[in-house]
């Protein structure tokens, strides 16, 4: 009595307010006990994991973003994805050079492993989709396959476990490479009408329909084309190194002396089901990649066909 008080707060006429841009921010950590969950927010507040069922996953920033080594904040800059890329064309120079040293009657080695490249490259690529005039770009579809391919197949050989191809400017530029050399070809052997007349202009229509085919061609030839070329290597590496990453986590947090490490078998058996299929299909994206640079290249050539 005699003194003020202050009124209390009615959550009826008081409800909470709206958090501002800059509060700190309440996270509840389901399934961890209180000191653990402490530590996790600590953890995710400088941006080192994100908890899911109690499991400390890395960010996906985390998987796909490193840090430069070289020449930073320049566009020069070199990180572990150039060292990838410049690994890989070194590793194709290397090993023709190997293969090429000695020509031997009866293969054997590298030099049969060589031709053994080349000839799946020749027939089961370039005669498939541009016929035997196709032969001349031999050297560019060998490059081109076995450069995706190295950078496909890292992310399952430790201790890089990084696909070059996991991030879109590997990717972009070898679409970029081959919607250039695309057009270029189309122009040189039919002209730039010519050219534009097969793209756009599918023969045996009726005229109306060139009114609605016409913009839907130009936009799917010109534009969708280089960019699913592109996201269809990208986003099916990307898929699979958050799939490693994701059992890898499961299997290293079950790696303790506790009654749960029971069930260890079970994602260590899906890590390594996943890691043969990612080989396979970093085979596979690479073949993909070059059949349908094939396709392209050789209907710019013999629109006929």
């Amino acid at each position: 009595m005699g003194r003020d008080r202050p009124a209390r707060p009615d959550p009826r006429h008081h409800p909470p307010r709206s958090p501002l841009l800059g509060d700190p921010l309440r996270l509840g950590v389901a399934g961890v006990p209180g000191p653990q969950a402490q530590a996790q927010r600590s953890l995710d507040h400088q941006g080192v994991t994100s908890p899911v069922f109690g499991v400390a996953f890395p960010p996906i920033s985390h998987l796909f973003e490193w840090p430069e080594l070289l020449f930073e904040g320049t566009p020069l800059a070199v990180n572990k994805v150039t060292l990838i890329n410049i690994g890989a064309v070194v590793l194709i120079l290397g090993f023709f050079f190997i293969a090429g040293r000695k020509k031997a009657l009866v293969p054997t080695g590298a030099q049969n492993l060589a031709e053994s490249t080349v000839d799946f490259v020749r027939n089961g690529v370039i005669l498939q989709t541009m016929g035997p005039s196709g032969l001349t770009w031999t050297p560019f579809f060998l490059f081109l396959f076995l450069f995706i391919f190295i950078n496909n197949i890292v992310k399952v050989i430790p201790p890089i476990l990084m696909p070059a191809t996991g991030r879109m400017a590997t990717p972009l530029f070898l679409a970029l490479v081959v919607y250039v050399t695309w057009i270029y070809q189309g122009i040189k052997h039919q002209g730039l009408g010519g050219f534009l007349k097969s793209s756009m202009f599918p023969p045996g229509l009726p005229k109306a329909l060139y009114l609605l085919v016409t913009p839907i061609e130009a936009i799917s030839t010109f534009l969708i084309r280089p960019f699913s070329h592109a996201v269809r290597l990208f986003a099916n590496m990307m898929a699979g190194h958050i799939l490693l990453a994701t059992f890898a986590v499961l299997s290293a947090s079950l790696w303790v002396g506790q009654w749960y490490a029971v069930f260890l078998p079970f994602p260590f058996a899906m890590l390594l089901g996943v890691w043969l299929f990612e080989a396979l299909a970093s085979f596979l994206q690479a073949y993909i990649f070059v059949v349908l640079t094939g396709v392209y290249i050789g209907g710019s050539i013999h629109p006929e066909h």
